[in-house]
């Protein structure tokens, strides 16, 4: 429990500031148009009940909401989800809330659960995978939404420090308020990257079948055609999509 309060105060403390990095909440027409179709590609025709894990401050929620479809947002941060209530206000979308954690998803007959970027930050993430296929019966589609960061493949370890290197050049703000603390990240699976080999293999052997993998193109080139020249250039991490049933 300790544990899991560690990541809630980081969470709750990085809140405020979270919408501020293009990273997490793109403001790019182009973007925005490119992850909206890539998330109609992999969700079921709406309108579906949704579970977003690991919700935030609504990304993917919101998304999904504007795309016609019924969304509940988990996350273990209460601060997360009062902005992302407050987003939702302002998009004129209505979309529950339940604050818990990943591995306890509310009752529910769900049509998918997805999440985005949420797997790294767990604890235990096979549990998590194991607990939301319980949902909606066994008979809900997953739907894992990540990137291809960290230690895990080095090209894209050099592409980074290469990205970091400009951000200092052009005084990007942090995406963050904080760094996760040293001991908390190296107690999290994977918390030193995610390699979509491995999040698939996570995925059959939590019960998912045929888990299938979707490179992210469109959103890479519309993200990449709004950064400035220099940055254009290195590029921006791999985008992937996993979806199992």
């Amino acid at each position: 429990m300790a544990f899991l309060d560690d990541i809630r105060h980081y969470w709750d403390d990085d809140a405020p500031t979270y919408d501020a990095s293009h990273q997490h909440r793109p403001t790019s027409p182009m973007v925005l148009a490119a992850w909206a179709a890539a998330l109609e590609a992999v969700l079921p025709p709406a309108p579906a009940r949704i579970l977003d894990c690991g919700a935030g401050t609504g990304f993917l929620s919101l998304l999904a909401a504007r795309l016609g479809h019924d969304v509940t947002a988990l996350d273990l941060s209460p601060a997360m989800l009062d902005r992302l209530k407050s987003n939702a206000d302002a998009a004129g979308v209505t979309i529950g809330t339940v604050v818990g954690p990943a591995t306890d998803p509310p009752d529910g007959e769900f049509d998918a659960v997805m999440e985005r970027h949420l797997l790294w930050t767990l604890p235990d993430p096979a549990a998590a995978l194991r607990a939301w296929r319980e949902v909606g019966d066994g008979r809900a589609r997953l739907v894992l939404v990540e990137s291809l960061w960290g230690d895990v493949d080095p090209i894209e370890r050099c592409r980074a420090r290469v990205r970091r290197t400009l951000d200092r050049v052009r005084a990007t703000p942090p995406e963050h308020h904080a760094e996760y603390a040293a001991d908390v990240r190296s107690s999290l699976p994977l918390g030193r990257g995610t390699h979509p080999a491995h999040l698939a293999r996570l995925a059959h052997d939590a019960g998912w079948r045929t888990p299938r993998l979707r490179r992210l193109a469109d959103v890479e080139w519309a993200e990449r055609a709004a950064l400035p020249l220099a940055a254009r250039i290195v590029g921006v991490s791999p985008r992937f999509v996993i979806v199992a049933d």
